[in-house]
């Protein structure tokens, strides 16, 4: 199961995302790019809270409460400040209409029913609530990269030589993921009622070359390896 899987390596997320601190500041700058003054809000699969600690450091958003399935992910982020509920996307009670904003920030792949997440997402907002989901779209650099690791079990092959990231995402995480593409994405806000769609990207260089420097976000979602797409329930 995935949660056991990011129980067993909880402190190496960290450690990746450290280790690719351009791609992490690119990353965290693009979370933000939606999220002036969130109010109440959630973030589904907050996992260690890392991105959630530096939003509030360096950008003054503030995310109050966290939803993570890893006892070992949840216990770093309530040491960060999150208040988490140890549960899954899918299974837990979000409550209704009590949240400003929902942000699934990478996490959509790890989630094997997101159209049930979505739907409980869409439940939780007040009306005029925000949705703000970021993800690895599959027909991206990183996506295409990350499902031949998968099939081919490691890093270690011709294949990825001056390809891939100098410090790769782990084999571990990436075997319990399902990449889906952006359009597969806004079909299923589309079908939980979401409305009022708009996007931004970031990473628009080769994995091999995405850590040499920090990114802004920029619209759209056509050539970026981080994808962000807002909606709103109406």
């Amino acid at each position: 199961m995935i949660e056991r899987a990011f129980d067993q390596y909880a402190n190496k997320y960290d450690e990746w995302f450290l280790k690719n601190a351009n791609v992490l500041a690119s990353e965290v700058a693009l979370v933000a790019h939606f999220l002036d003054n969130p109010g109440r809000s959630l973030s589904v699969g907050c996992g260690s809270g890392l991105f959630e600690s530096i939003l509030k450091k360096e950008y003054k958003i503030i995310i109050t409460d966290g939803i993570e399935p890893s006892q070992g992910m949840a216990e770093i982020a309530t040491k960060r400040g999150l208040k988490v509920t140890i549960g899954s996307a899918e299974e837990t009670d979000y409550g209704t209409e009590i949240y400003d904003t929902v942000m699934f920030n990478g996490t959509p792949s790890y989630i094997t029913d997101l159209q049930t997440a979505l739907h409980k997402a869409f439940k939780t907002l007040k009306k005029g609530g925000m949705i703000v989901v970021l993800d690895v779209p599959k027909e991206s650099s990183y996506g295409l990269l990350y499902n031949l690791a998968n099939e081919i079990g490691t890093w270690d092959h011709e294949y990825f030589e001056d390809a891939k990231a100098p410090n790769a995402y782990p084999i571990t995480f990436i075997k319990e993921s399902k990449w889906r593409s952006t359009p597969e994405i806004i079909k299923m806000l589309e079908l939980s009622g979401f409305t009022d769609f708009e996007f931004a990207q970031t990473l628009t260089k080769h994995p091999a070359y995405s850590d040499e420097v920090v990114e802004q976000p920029i619209p759209g979602y056509d050539c970026g390896d981080y994808v962000a797409i807002k909606a709103i329930k109406k």
